[in-house]
């Protein structure tokens, strides 16, 4: 029963060295070797060993000599050997001679003690030592601790970051192409071209025959100023007629003929296609009121709406493309002209306009597109990872290795993310190493040692 129990302690401490605690404390050391004194070797006989290692240092033991399948020998750990360590690879602590700063809580709370003590469940608490806890702000690991973290580190360097935002968006008439056509003086129709709704016109051609009583007038008046000597009555009458807003064409045939028109023949000021067509032959017009509607939709808007956390990453003339199911495989080549001034409340979106050419008219009014605005920075800056950033939205860190087991925790001004690269304004170099994997574990030590400099500067014995 005894020699059972002696076997069971033991296998609990070969059960912590394999988790990686080290047994290189002189009360592990002593609870081995009594342990081992007290289960296998008689008061009167030679000193046994504690148990057998494998000897190419893998995580294999036994209390018994043993042999690995290629048949060498398990090699024995004796007692009161002070390099003791379960962990493969890994350098043994300094324990001797090194001077006792102050004792920490065995489970990693925030509880220190300047003597030695036990915690509630009767735990010793762990010494720190002065050559533990380096004064430069690194934090030093064993090469063992590294390889078990998977701590991998790689160079920063200059890169392009840029990205795209998505949103889907309808093509919109260009405001500024819009043109509407109406009699400024009571008139009639008496003909109307063979032009419908959906009709495209180019600008001159014919759309409709009006007779207008007071244009009728005033091309009589200048026709008989042309005719006398009145050259201010002449430019007088001229321009009663371009106030009628009478299109040039017809201007000067007045002034080639020198005859005065009943009936005036209205031609499109623009090219675009007919948005509204309400004029009927015979139709009485009053002043103002709209006959036709043309755009021209050479030119197209694309209004997107962006979420509120992208609006700050659109500028004005950064490009833009959009696709529309119409055409498969074709893309559209645009940029971003206005940001709208206002916020959606209840979409938490800005509305974002982008113009682009149709030449061709592919692209119609209302038709639904897949827009992509390119956002970034075309010059290279320097980045990191995304994984090489802690960030706890108070503050953002970047691990630095520094060579021979030490990282060095600074502080960075982070920029643009995109495509798994973060922008870094200040802190980090191009070409410094920096640490890319399992950051947080180096992390996590370095809060603890930051942790144990504030309680030594708060009283602890020096």
């Amino acid at each position: 029963m005894r020699f059972g129990k002696a076997v069971a302690a033991l296998a609990v401490v070969l059960t912590a060295g394999a988790g990686g605690i080290w047994l290189t404390r002189p009360e592990l050391l002593r609870f081995a070797s009594h342990t081992a004194q007290q289960s296998v070797a008689p008061a009167n006989s030679s000193v046994r060993a504690l148990y057998y290692r494998d000897p190419d240092g893998k995580a294999a033991y036994s209390l018994a000599p043993a042999t690995t399948s290629d048949g060498r020998a398990y090699v024995a750990v004796m007692p009161g050997d002070e390099k003791l360590s379960f962990d493969t690879g890994e350098e043994p602590a300094q324990v001797a001679g090194g001077k006792i700063k102050f004792y920490r809580n065995p489970m990693g709370l925030p509880d220190y003690s300047p003597v030695p003590k036990k915690d509630s469940m009767g735990m010793d608490y762990i010494p720190v030592y002065e050559d533990e806890t380096p004064d430069d702000g690194t934090v030093k690991l064993a090469p063992g601790k590294i390889q078990r973290s998977g701590v991998k580190s790689e160079p920063a360097s200059r890169q392009i970051i840029r990205s795209v935002i998505r949103a889907p968006g309808t093509i919109q008439i260009d405001e500024r192409r819009v043109s509407v056509i109406s009699m400024r003086s009571e008139g009639y129709i008496q003909k109307v071209a063979d032009v419908t709704t959906g009709s495209r016109v180019r600008k001159g051609d014919p759309l409709m025959e009006v007779y207008v009583p007071a244009i009728t007038n005033a091309a009589a008046d200048y026709v008989a100023t042309m005719r006398g000597p009145g050259e201010r009555l002449g430019a007088g009458a001229r321009q009663r007629l371009q106030n009628f807003n009478v299109p040039d064409a017809v201007l000067a045939a007045i002034e080639r003929d020198r005859t005065a028109p009943l009936a005036i023949e209205w031609t499109a000021p623009r090219d675009g296609i007919v948005l509204e067509r309400k004029a009927t032959e015979g139709m009485r017009v009053d002043a103002g009121e709209t006959v036709f509607r043309l755009a021209d939709i050479s030119l197209v808007w694309i209004l997107i709406d962006v979420a509120e956390r992208d609006i700050g990453r659109i500028q004005i003339g950064q490009s833009a493309t959009a696709t529309a199911r119409a055409y498969p495989g074709r893309t559209f080549e645009g940029k971003v002209t206005v940001i709208y001034p206002q916020m959606n409340r209840e979409t938490r979106t800005a509305r974002v306009r982008i113009e682009l050419p149709n030449a061709d008219l592919a692209l119609l009014p209302d038709m639904y597109v897949d827009a992509e605005v390119g956002i970034g920075k075309a010059e290279a800056v320097v980045a990191v990872p995304d994984s090489a950033v802690l960030d706890s939205g108070q503050r953002q860190v970047v691990l630095v290795d520094k060579g021979e087991g030490k990282f060095e925790p600074r502080d960075v001004v982070l920029g643009f993310r995109a495509g798994g690269w973060t922008e870094i304004r200040e802190g980090i170099a191009d070409g410094d190493l920096v640490v890319t994997s399992a950051n947080f574990l180096i992390d996590a030590e370095s809060n603890l040692n930051a942790a144990l400099k504030g309680y030594a500067a708060s009283g602890a014995p020096q």
